[in-house]
């Protein structure tokens, strides 16, 4: 396989990222003025690529100890998208592209505690191993108060012999199969109402409502809770139950993954308006070609506009995009998604003074 070479300085890198949340381009399209434009994205699409080669050698070794650690283990890799950049270099000002440790990511899901520990262990007792351990957190023993839970291990590449590729980061994440579903959960409603729930922005009420999900999950795994929410199991499980109620999360989650599993079947289509109601456990699709983004708009405003004061339902317009980069970001979604809604619906039919699973 061909790799991406690095052909940027990283003054260029940091320059190019800067350029791509503010772009200085004059009022109208001027050939010089879109040659600047293309420059940006030649050079940070460059600065993507050229982590390819580190992901495929950190992903492999990866796959490679898990299975040593049990046969059942998912592995995937991931390139960080040109949008995924682009917000997280606008939410933390000080960022500089060159140094955001995530652009490369692999991940391991393993099913229970003892076998994410004993991978961790494995990674920091190597003795064959030239690659440099840069950082780590340990989201289970102290949970994001999102209600992340997982161990992250930043690496930068380096090899025995000079190599173009030195000193490129690659992320490391180490999850439960719980710890998954979760996070699978965030990215589906993140995705499909636009907002970015997983890094604690959008709806207060979906936000309060993962925290505490991740600590009945962590509960479950006799781990420390995520802060900010109770302790008493009891009180756990009623907030959860109000929250999930109100938000009528069930449903939701079950109209998404059907949602996911219609995008793509027709042919052409770029947009889907959802209509969700979830009083009458029903959605309605409506697609629309990438030549079509005004009636696509049109359509959602109209829907929007017609719901009776007081409806449960809500309207939804995705672009295949975001779905397909979804679904390829998690490629078990459904059985994930329908794990963690199973894990909802549990949790509101256990009685109040019940303790409820642990594993």
């Amino acid at each position: 396989m061909q790799y991406v070479l690095p052909k940027y300085r990283s003054s260029e890198v940091n320059a190019a990222g800067k350029a791509l949340i503010r772009p200085s381009l004059p009022g109208s399209f001027t050939v010089d003025g879109l040659e600047a434009h293309l420059h940006v994205f030649d050079i940070v699409n460059n600065w993507r690529a050229a982590h390819s080669r580190p992901l495929s050698t950190f992903a492999m070794t990866l796959k490679n100890r898990a299975k040593q650690i049990h046969k059942n283990v998912i592995v995937a890799q991931r390139i960080k998208r040109l949008d995924s950049i682009n917000k997280k270099l606008s939410f933390q000002a000080s960022m500089k592209l060159s140094q955001m440790q995530d652009i490369a990511g692999c991940r391991a899901v393993l099913p229970n505690i003892q076998h994410v520990r004993e991978l961790e262990t494995r990674y920091r007792t190597s003795q064959d191993f030239s690659h440099e351990l840069k950082s780590s957190k340990d989201y289970i023993a102290q949970p994001k108060p999102s209600g992340y839970r997982g161990v992250h291990m930043i690496y930068k590449f380096k090899l025995r012999a000079p190599s173009p590729y030195e000193g490129q980061q690659v992320e490391i994440q180490i999850r439960t199969q719980l710890q998954h579903t979760w996070a699978t959960a965030v990215e589906a409603a993140g995705t499909f109402t636009n907002q970015a729930l997983k890094s604690s922005q959008g709806s207060e009420e979906w936000q309060r409502f993962f925290s505490l999900m991740g600590s009945y999950i962590a509960h479950m795994e006799n781990c420390p809770p995520v802060p900010g929410t109770p302790t008493d199991i009891v009180r756990l499980k009623h907030d959860i139950r109000v929250l999930a109620s109100a938000l009528h999360v069930i449903g939701i989650l079950r109209a998404y993954s059907a949602t996911l599993n219609q995008v793509g079947k027709m042919a052409k289509m770029k947009y889907y308006l959802m209509d969700l109601d979830p009083d009458q456990q029903s959605v309605r699709l409506t697609a629309f070609m990438a030549a079509q983004p005004k009636q696509a708009n049109d359509a959602y405003m109209e829907v929007e506009k017609n719901i009776p004061s007081g409806s449960n339902r809500q309207v939804v317009l995705v672009s295949v995009d975001s779905v397909q980069a979804l679904r390829q970001a998690y490629p078990n979604y459904f059985l994930d998604t329908t794990k963690f809604a199973s894990l909802v619906q549990e949790v509101i039919a256990q009685p109040e003074t019940d303790d409820g699973p642990s594993v």
